[in-house]
């Protein structure tokens, strides 16, 4: 049984990044295997979301090591004794915003091949697709509807409209939701099409390294020759860089002369992005361009009960829209201003009633009552003193139990209570912002049945709200 396993996920390992192998497939364990099936245990449901990218890879590997007729089933068990001592760090600290790579899926033709095209190797999602979002999962309202609309549009016929296609808007507003839908739904109608989702930061420093290494052409099959849909993020990182901006106007060409689709997104239009080119300016004016601008107040409960359904959250419809009249920035503050009020409810053993929301409001979105949040920085200068550790001690590579807990809180209320995103948590600890991801649910989740865990967290919360 252990023999199939270890030989099936060895199958893998060269298809991915040593650290990539190590952080979702060094703990897993093979519990049992039954005609036609496997139970896998993981140490969190985090694992179960991230592992379905994997599976069809892993079953046809399964399959050929076993000698079976048909790919088997795999059933995850949630077992958190398997909980790693820490977890995974990215290999360039501070750089690139997005998750580790996927593996291929099994080589099959895709359904439908563009004419003219050469026969592509198999389908692959070259960067991690977050499993959430989707088409389904996005709530359309007259704040997005544009910015929806051509996006489901480039998704069902990539190249063919709107290429390329530009979405720009303020932060957490949805655009990178947009994306991710977008090469899900590539996939999903074509399941060779190689999609190519990178933040204009990992282009850059794929693109630096190539130069240094001697790899320019190697970079240039990847972008220009391996590439159907290119997704690239926050390409105002490109801003005054003339050299990778030079490397990326040949790219666009590149692949639109061979109508593959290329979405880039942006925190502003095109023609307001400080030293970016001319001649690239007027590239991605040549498309669509599609704002995505802060939702309102009818779209933001819409956020709300989707969010609550999609977490099993039994919401009430006065609850959602106090929520909703509270926060008017963005979708991640919205989101994530429910998800703290879970917590906190049950931190309480409360029910999520008006009563209590409009109890906590004030002191969990301090930026509506005029208390500035806390920074990163203090943050983590609490918890390290709370844990009598050293800051420095949160950033480096330290596994100690007592380390890694500490590292963890910390990030959870770097979420919590200073609201800074995942990928700037990531930055200011050295860790991917996966990471940062897996630390805050667990937390959360350890919240739930370790009093003493609790006690902590309130204890940490009143020193931040006194300042620090």
């Amino acid at each position: 049984m252990n023999d199939l396993w270890k030989r099936a996920i060895e199958r893998l390992r060269p298809k991915m990044a040593p650290e990539v192998f190590e952080t979702w497939f060094g703990v897993l364990r093979c519990e049992s295997v039954a005609p036609g099936r496997l139970v896998v245990r993981i140490p969190n449901p985090f694992y179960e979301d991230i592992l379905q990218g994997y599976l069809p890879a892993l079953k046809e590997a399964l399959q050929q090591e076993g000698g079976l007729e048909r790919p088997p089933s795999i059933r995850w068990k949630v077992d958190p004794s398997l909980e790693p001592a820490d977890d995974a760090t990215t290999a360039d600290a501070g750089g690139s915003e997005e998750a580790p790579p996927t593996v291929p899926p099994p080589a099959r033709p895709p359904a439908s091949r563009r004419a003219g095209r050469a026969p592509r190797p198999s389908g692959r999602a070259e960067e991690m697709l977050h499993p959430r979002y989707t088409f389904d999962s996005f709530v359309v309202g007259p704040s997005n509807q544009l910015a929806h609309a051509a996006s489901l549009a480039v998704a069902e016929a990539p190249g063919r409209r709107y290429n390329p296609l530009f979405l720009y808007g303020g932060v957490g507003l949805g655009k990178t939701h947009l994306m991710n839908a977008i090469g899900r739904h590539v996939l999903s109608r074509d399941p060779g099409a190689r999609i190519l989702y990178v933040s204009a930061e990992r282009f850059t420093n794929e693109f630096v390294r190539a130069l240094q290494h001697g790899r320019i052409e190697h970079f240039h099959r990847r972008y220009r020759e391996q590439c159907d849909v290119l997704l690239l993020d926050d390409v105002q990182f490109l801003a005054s860089k003339e050299q990778t901006q030079e490397e990326f106007f040949h790219t666009f060409n590149a692949l639109h002369h061979m109508d593959r689709q290329v979405v880039v997104s942006s925190d502003v239009e095109p023609a307001r992005i400080a030293g970016l080119q001319e001649r690239l300016i007027s590239r991605f004016q040549s498309g669509l361009v599609a704002d995505v601008q802060p939702p309102q107040l009818d779209t933001r409960i819409a956020i709300l009960r989707a969010k609550a359904r999609a977490e099993g959250i039994e919401l009430a419809d006065e609850v959602a829209e106090l929520v909703a009249r509270h926060v008017r920035s963005n979708v991640r503050e919205l989101e994530g201003t429910l998800t703290r009020l879970v917590v906190r409810a049950s931190l309480e053993g409360r029910a999520l009633d008006v009563t209590f929301v409009q109890r906590v409001l004030g002191s969990m979105i301090p930026g509506e009552q005029g208390r500035p949040r806390p920074g990163i920085e203090v943050v983590q200068r609490v918890v390290a003193a709370h844990y009598g550790l050293r800051v420095s001690d949160l950033r480096d590579k330290n596994r100690a139990r007592r380390v890694t807990l500490a590292r963890q809180v910390a990030m959870y209320l770097c979420r919590t209570q200073a609201g800074a995103s995942l990928p700037e948590i990531g930055r200011r600890f050295a860790r991917d912002h996966t990471t940062v991801l897996h630390a805050e649910r667990r937390i959360a989740r350890l919240a739930k049945t370790r009093p003493e865990l609790r006690e902590e967290l309130r204890h940490i919360e009143e020193t931040l709200r006194r300042g620090g």
